[in-house]
């Protein structure tokens, strides 16, 4: 073998191992730190719009087996990490169905009493406090031409976020009483009237399905581009969104 092709080979071989660590590198930030997520609804606006990107911390909460790609089953519940507090944005594998990622925000903690009046969340049997601070305009498909009340809710523990009251009469405005099972949570969307969440078939959460918790909004552009369409960059970034925290 020549020298050249000696050469080529060293190279070609230098190559694929410094392929082969980046990707190991990326997965293992992926699994073990942050993991980037994509906000696929509406169902957190204001707090999260449709075209945000966001990276969502995976030590946070300690790891399960959802913590791993493709979800094997080594272990059963979580090792190390913190438990989920009242009013973090977290996402979680949906119980019904752990292939598909929600993100929402955690209410109600294991035996809590959970209940929805006229709009008015309870914690407990004590009404959560809110107060109207303004009005918000949705964009893209989420449009309806008008102006949409905007709440602020405070939960017991001081964690203060805004939520959009867009249909008065909607369903999950009245609610029976929950009662989070012990190592459950009960999560729900800060678009209250458009939220697919535990008042409905989402159910309650185990810990086991926390994949992690919110932290910064890095990249996010208007709902009908793709960060691909780098065309539409200069109109469609949302640059005040940048940086921004995901919680509130």
């Amino acid at each position: 073998m020549s020298d050249t092709t000696k050469s080529h080979s060293s190279g070609l071989w230098e190559n694929v191992k410094v392929l082969v660590q980046a990707l190991l590198l990326a997965v293992i930030i992926r699994t073990l730190l942050f993991q980037p997520f994509s906000i696929p609804s509406g169902s957190m606006m204001e707090t999260l719009l449709v075209g945000d990107y966001l990276f969502v911390s995976k030590y946070s909460y300690g790891y399960s087996k959802y913590s791993i790609p493709f979800s094997p089953d080594l272990f059963s519940g979580r090792i190390w990490g913190e438990n989920p507090e009242r009013g973090d944005v977290a996402v979680f594998r949906l119980p019904s169905n752990p292939k598909i990622d929600y993100i929402k925000r955690v209410i109600g903690l294991p035996g809590d009493r959970i209940q929805v009046t006229d709009g008015v969340l309870s914690i407990n049997g004590e009404p959560v406090a809110r107060e109207l601070v303004g009005e918000y305009q949705p964009e893209g498909r989420y449009n309806q031409g008008t102006p949409v009340p905007v709440y602020r809710e405070t939960l017991p523990n001081g964690v203060s976020y805004t939520t959009l009251d867009i249909n008065p009469n909607s369903p999950g405005d009245n609610t029976r009483e929950f009662v989070v099972p012990e190592g459950h949570y009960f999560m729900m969307g800060d678009n209250r009237d458009n939220s697919l969440d535990s008042r409905f078939d989402v159910g309650y959460v185990p810990l086991e399905n926390f994949v992690g918790r919110a932290t910064i909004i890095f990249f996010s552009i208007a709902e009908e581009s793709s960060p691909l369409e780098i065309w539409k960059w200069p109109t469609d970034l949302r640059f005040d969104r940048f940086f921004k925290s995901a919680q509130r």
